[in-house]
């Protein structure tokens, strides 16, 4: 069933950023994508592959609204758009948006927060009526999506675009047309027209004619009209003169050490300087003073208003790594890590069937071998590694699920993706699929690295699992980066989004785990360009993590009334303090930090910020759900820490260790602080 909409029992899981931004004041263009950034994992290294696999959707197929050749977006922020009976609201920051029977919505929302939630929901605050009897998407970018308003007989009445950072609704008229707005708008000169709705002023931009009553707007065919909120600090004549009606967005990245840096070009006609609004997380460092147009509320933080035709942000590279610094200790601690290591071995079971329980065990597998080679015990690192290497060999035959129901993948030619035929937590309808994957990918990595056969033998079917996250440019097996959010630096849980506060995400320590994996692979296949991709993503979503996870700004406004140093579960247009899985405390820090990879140093940096969030977690002490990942983070806040993290874990109940963890790995990673 799908871990971002069932409970989880016990040992089952759910689903300082240094930043630079820079926002072309003079409407300087973006640069050109890098070659690279197009060309991840391409058909011709992966189509052969995919024809060896049985094609079968293991999910129930849903209804798309979604022009046909386009790869159906999973995991994206809006997919509440495209799946699903009826299309549901979306939240491309700062507006929220909805699609009607005959047009749309869009509104600022208002951000209201509780001691446990900080909600920025669905505001439509103004209605439009194209007359349209049915809408569908019929282009989308890392960014923006570009939504066709159709008539009964299917022809175009007009589009309308909206994306990620752009307070603007778009509409472009394919014909000549009438538009009926639900408020009346009055003339404020210049073909610009405002209304208030609340406390709120939205501005119009037309070529168009409005009515005298100020509630119909006609137009021609490619005339646009273009709405927007005013900042309550800012002024309608200063926003309307850059508001250019937004066509499409576009991506660069790099990752380069120290820095990685996306670059979002916001294109309009003519490419015009346009509105952008920056989020926290890329405001950290101005570059330039070009944000002087007002500011907007979110649940996310007070979003500054730019004018430009591009965004830029650099976040620090964190480093991929599948292996702890074992060889620096003492023999004393060594010792005691290899006893350990034969007791945790011998307590190995039969490893699960499902891509996540399956990829969590093959994980611990990887952990366990790596410990035995460091600590040179040669007789245990044999025998994990055969272990983990059938286990492997089991799950990457291309031919697996024709004759099994499990442990195996099949290739989904309606929804273009690779599932596992033993499904857990909605993953045949593409929930979780890189926190699931990135096990995979991890241990695929460590048991490759040393075994060239075994490299061999897994690597096409491990190169669809990396496929499945992290293809870009066209391909007509995957989406582009299933589920990365470029504009947001972090990942999308839910494969459908059927929820009216958008798309969400929990375990934000999951995601940052599927991008080292997949690091990790591509150093190991020598993949140049998934490596480039992996580490932007690894990075970006490491700072997004921190920014809006663990270690959030409190003084922003957005948490004025919040009680919490954490926020356990992020969604499109709202916040919580809760998870899918349980109430308590130690879990909501613990999603947060599973599995604690030797890539998990990431967390570090604020000890006074780590003892209050563990602090919330551990009220009555360590032998809770995740405690083991607790203690692991207590771990990063400093020596003395660590050495009372380490003492604690030694005498840990077993039953409080994760599925995925082992008491070896656990003090080794302690003792490595």
């Amino acid at each position: 069933m799908n871990r971002t909409t069932i409970a989880r029992g016990t040992g089952i899981l759910a689903a300082g950023v240094a930043v630079l931004l820079a926002v072309a004041a003079c409407g300087s263009p973006n640069a050109p994508a890098d070659p690279s950034t197009s060309s991840v994992l391409p058909d011709s290294q992966i189509g052969s592959t995919v024809a060896k696999l049985p094609a079968k959707s293991v999910g129930k197929v849903p209804t798309m609204r979604l022009a046909k050749g386009l790869a159906p977006p999973t995991n994206r922020w809006f997919s509440g758009l495209v799946f699903g009976e009826k299309p549901l609201p979306v939240f491309p920051l700062p507006l929220s948006f909805g699609l009607t029977d005959t047009g749309f919505t869009l509104g600022l929302p208002t951000v209201t927060t509780t001691p446990d939630t900080i909600t920025g929901g669905n505001t439509p605050s103004i209605t439009v009526d194209a007359g349209a009897a049915r809408s569908q998407i019929t282009a989308y970018d890392d960014v923006s999506v570009t939504i066709a308003h159709l008539d009964g007989s299917g022809a175009q009445l007009g589009s309308t675009v909206i994306a990620e950072g752009s307070p603007l609704v778009s509409f472009t008229a394919a014909k000549k047309l009438t538009l009926r707005m639900g408020q009346q708008f009055t003339d404020a000169g210049a073909g610009v027209w405002s209304t208030r709705v609340g406390d709120t002023t939205y501005g119009l931009r037309t070529a168009g004619t409005v009515a005298q009553d100020g509630t119909t707007l006609s137009l021609d065919k490619g005339d646009a009209a273009v709405w927007f909120p005013v900042p309550k600090d800012g002024t309608l004549k200063a926003v309307a003169a850059h508001a250019a009606p937004l066509q499409s967005v576009t991506l660069d990245y790099t990752a380069e050490s120290p820095n990685a840096t996306t670059r979002l070009g916001y294109r309009t006609q003519g490419q015009k300087d346009t509105l952008i609004a920056v989020l926290p997380h890329q405001q950290k460092a101005m570059a330039t003073p070009a944000c002087t147009l007002g500011s907007y509320p979110s649940a996310y933080g007070t979003m500054s208003l730019c004018a430009g035709t591009s965004l830029a942000w650099s976040t620090p590279v964190v480093t991929p790594s599948d292996a702890l610094d074992v060889r620096s200790l003492s023999e004393s601690e060594k010792s005691v890590l290899r006893n350990q290591l034969g007791k945790d071995v011998a307590a190995t079971t039969a490893l699960p069937a499902d891509t996540y329980f399956g990829g969590k065990a093959l994980y611990r597998l990887a952990n366990l071998l790596t410990l035995a080679n460091q600590l040179g015990d040669t007789a245990v690192a044999k025998s994990v590694g055969a272990t983990l290497g059938a286990a492997l060999r089991q799950w990457t035959n291309p031919a697996g699920c024709k004759s099994g129901t499990e442990r195996c993948f099949v290739y989904d030619a309606k929804m273009k993706g690779l599932v596992g035929l033993s499904a857990s937590f909605g993953s045949e309808q593409f929930n979780d699929h890189n926190f699931h994957y990135g096990y995979f990918l991890y241990a695929a990595s460590v048991a490759a690295a040393q075994d060239v056969v075994l490299r061999k033998d897994i690597t096409p079917v491990m190169n669809l699992i990396a496929a499945d996250l992290a293809t870009s440019g066209p391909s007509k097996y995957f989406p582009d980066r299933r589920g990365f959010d470029a504009y947001s630096g972090h990942s999308w849980a839910s494969g459908y989004s059927p929820f009216a506060d958008g798309n969400n995400l929990e375990s934000s320590s999951e995601a940052v785990s599927a991008w080292n994996g997949l690091a990790l692979w591509s150093g190991v296949t020598g993949n140049t360009p998934l490596k480039k991709e992996a580490l932007w993503m690894l990075s970006g979503e490491a700072a997004s993590g921190k920014a809006y996870w663990t270690d959030f700004t409190a003084s922003d406004a957005a948490y004025t009334g919040y009680s919490h140093s954490i926020v356990a579960l992020n969604w499109g247009g709202k916040r919580d303090y809760s998870t899918w899985f349980s109430a308590e405390a130690n879990a909501k820090l613990g999603i947060q930090l599973i599995p604690m990879s030797p890539a998990s140093r990431y967390l570090a940096g604020d000890a006074a910020r780590i003892g209050k969030n563990v602090a919330e977690a551990t009220p009555a002490g360590y032998g809770v759900k995740f405690g083991d990942y607790l203690l692991m983070y207590s771990s990063l806040a400093g020596p003395e820490q660590a050495k009372t993290a380490l003492a604690t874990a030694r005498d840990l109940p077993e039953k409080f260790i994760d599925d995925g963890n082992s008491r070896s790995y656990l003090l080794a990673w302690i003792m490595t602080r």
